[in-house]
């Protein structure tokens, strides 16, 4: 049977292809000024075109606003009549449309945001793709579970195998998923999931007598962020966290953010690509954050500037046991050159030194003891998600000081 598209999508992906003509217009036009304008370096680049060149462009633009206009009037419209109704939520979710809107809110999820579209992911506590009732759950042992960048709660399970579903089972824990909007800044889902997570576990029946967190990626982040809320304004749910299990986790950021943003510099260096370096600006703040791990919010600084992002990052969470899991496409930690560089970049994302929380600076290194650290071989990014040996380290750390799930 074939699965509707909801109609918030539908008005959603039209504001989208609306803004998009605009902004390529605006960028056309801003190379039509650049060639037909001496270049000149660091300066300026005029954005109009005069006469009857900009009397076009205003004309498309104008357009291409009154037809979305109208598109979206219509779509809200009908609304009442071609919106699935709310029974229908209980259906398992198309998990091939989680994907690619979890894609898409990685990529523009700030400016998804920011303009209202339908397409932004809203914060919410899941599991097996539905929103929770805390109010009907049970367990006293939490585990929740923070996705990384362009990805959803439903992506957990990769290859048939779910870190939290074999958690559950095995160790007796009560698996919670948070879905977010991962292009939005690290700071800003940081303190949502403070105050959220907090608001959620006072809805909890029963006494939760520990959280636990297994974090990938860009969540690792998110959840530090969390954290620093937390602490500084004396949440609850704070007291009750016992571990955190960093899997993948960019602390020190991720070189391919820092290249991006060096091209962008580049771009933008001369009046002739300038209109090429405004492309590289539509990627989330999500995703700048990463350049260097940025946690805390951005003082009002230019997120494409040199050097933005090196504030100073608050250490892991106080009385919290943190644990933090790398990967290298190197097969083994071999001497030959070509195994030293693929250990050196680590997952093909991120770095083994960034995963593992060190730093040159001793006042950044996050000091992960030994015992809590480890490095899986010839595995990228994502085989953190679903490989063996991974699980088993994941369930060792958590099982440690923990009883044995009750017997029904």
């Amino acid at each position: 049977m074939t699965r509707s598209v909801p109609l918030s999508a539908l008005r959603g992906a039209s504001r989208l292809v609306v803004e998009a003509t605009i902004g390529v217009t605006d960028l056309v036009e801003t190379m039509h000024v650049s060639v037909t304008s001496p270049p000149r370096s660091g300066a300026a680049v005029a954005q109009r075109k005069r006469g009857i060149s900009g009397f076009v462009y205003r004309s498309v633009r104008r357009v291409t606003r009154w037809v979305g206009g109208g598109i979206d009037v219509g779509l809200a419209s009908l609304a009442p009549v071609l919106e699935p109704p709310a029974a229908s939520a209980e259906a398992p979710p198309s998990l091939k449309r989680e994907a690619m809107l979890a894609a898409l809110n990685g990529v523009v999820g700030d400016h998804l945001e920011a303009s209202g579209n339908p397409l932004a992911i809203p914060m919410e506590f899941r599991r097996d793709g539905r929103t929770l009732d805390p109010a009907r759950e049970r367990g006293s042992r939490i585990l929740l579970l923070v996705h990384g960048l362009c990805r959803s709660d439903v992506q957990w399970r990769r290859h048939g195998h779910d870190h939290g579903e074999r958690l559950a089972v095995e160790l007796g824990l009560t698996p919670v998923y948070l879905r977010f909007n991962s292009g939005r800044s690290i700071a800003a889902n940081g303190r949502e999931l403070a105050e959220r997570l907090d608001t959620f576990l006072k809805s909890w029946p029963e006494p939760v007598t520990e959280l636990v967190v297994l974090a990938h990626s860009l969540g690792g982040l998110v959840m530090r962020s969390a954290c620093h809320v937390a602490e500084s304004e004396g949440l609850g749910w704070r007291e009750r966290l016992r571990k955190v299990v960093f899997l993948g986790t960019p602390h020190h950021g991720a070189p391919l953010e820092r290249g991006g943003n060096w091209l962008n510099l580049a771009l933008g260096a001369t009046s002739y690509t300038a209109a090429f370096a405004r492309l590289g600006r539509l990627r989330s703040a999500g995703i700048t954050d990463l350049r260097h791990g940025q946690i805390l919010p951005n003082p009002g600084e230019n997120r494409f500037a040199r050097g933005s992002g090196r504030a100073a990052s608050p250490p892991l969470p106080r009385g919290v046991a943190c644990y933090a899991a790398a990967a290298t496409l190197a097969a083994d930690p071999g001497a030959t050159v070509k195994a030293k560089v693929k250990a050196l970049l680590g997952d093909g994302l991120v770095p083994v030194a960034s995963a593992l929380g060190d730093h040159r600076d001793p006042a950044r290194a996050l000091a992960i003891p030994a015992e809590r650290r480890w490095i899986g071989y010839g595995m990228g990014h994502l085989d953190l998600l679903d490989r063996p040996d991974v699980y088993a380290q994941i369930r060792e750390w958590l099982a440690a000081g923990t009883p044995p799930p009750a017997r029904i």
